[in-house]
């Protein structure tokens, strides 16, 4: 199952829950992401042929992640420009989340495993900006 959460008229994430695959590939990203993902199904002996990636020039304006729950259960919550909490989500092992916009934070429900993918290099601090929420 794929979820979409959109908060007025912006996307701020794509998730897809463990199990959710359906015969094939599916991008679940739109073109215009410089975050592209993807989920694969395929019988045993399917084969994808070896290739290689070309060099090809790409303009990153802003970071997009992919967190990928392994174990445990993760809290997600969406934030809005002026930094109002305006959604949550929980994430179980297995599921896998696209932030594309706006602000999140994450509380650990329990005992957690997760991998991040993004563009890097990754910057340090400089690479974001850190907030205490407001108050609708």
């Amino acid at each position: 199952m794929i979820e979409n959460v959109i908060i007025d008229d912006q996307h701020y994430a794509i998730i897809v829950r463990a199990h959710s695959f359906r015969p094939g590939i599916q991008f679940v990203t739109p073109d215009s992401y410089s975050q592209q993902l993807a989920f694969m199904n395929h019988p045993a002996g399917h084969v994808i042929e070896p290739h290689v990636h070309n060099t090809v020039e790409r303009s990153v304006e802003t970071t997009q992640e992919v967190l990928v729950i392994q174990s445990g259960s993760l809290q997600v919550d969406f934030y809005d420009e002026d930094r109002v909490k305006r959604a949550q989500a929980q994430l179980d092992a297995g599921d896998v989340i696209l932030l594309a916009s706006g602000g999140h934070g994450f509380t650990a429900l329990t005992d957690i495993e997760m991998i991040e993918i993004k563009q890097g290099p990754y910057v340090g601090e400089e690479d974001k900006t850190r907030f205490l929420p407001r108050s609708a």
